[in-house]
């Protein structure tokens, strides 16, 4: 995998992917950013987000779960001090679907913790604690 990172004008870069794809990346304003993108920290936090939810989506397809809709929100915490590296991610994914099994939502985010998320568990390996929720709702 491969990516690249070109600074486009004061605190701004344009980050591309291996894959072709590409988006804009920008400090604070407090060091000359101007809100084009977000920030790298938040990249990554929105990364961890979107690999599990990748797996959740991907698992629960393959147990032939109706899901109509999957998100993740994400809270976290980083440290008071330079480096300040995330201290706690917590993941809490919103299922929506039709018949959905409990047991099926469940097992698809442990999966996604605990064996297929690489972000997530390369975070927790450099000591950030990960946490997981989740919850169903009923398509309409």
């Amino acid at each position: 995998m491969k990516a690249r990172i070109k600074w486009a004008e004061k605190a701004s870069f344009i980050a591309e992917s291996g894959s072709g794809h590409a988006i804009v990346i920008d400090g604070p304003p407090d060091i000359g950013g101007r809100n084009l993108g977000p920030r790298p920290m938040e990249l990554l936090l929105m990364g961890v987000g979107a690999c599990s939810a990748v797996d959740v989506l991907y698992i629960l397809q393959k147990a032939r779960q109706t899901v109509t809709d999957v998100w993740c929100e994400l809270d976290s915490k980083r440290a008071e001090t330079d480096p300040k590296v995330f201290t706690d991610i917590h993941l809490h994914f919103v299922v929506t679907g039709r018949n959905l099994a409990e047991n099926h939502v469940k097992r698809a985010v442990e999966l996604s913790a605990e064996k297929y998320c690489s972000a997530s568990i390369m975070l927790k390996k450099g000591g950030v604690s990960v946490t997981y929720g989740y919850e169903i709702r009923a398509a309409e």
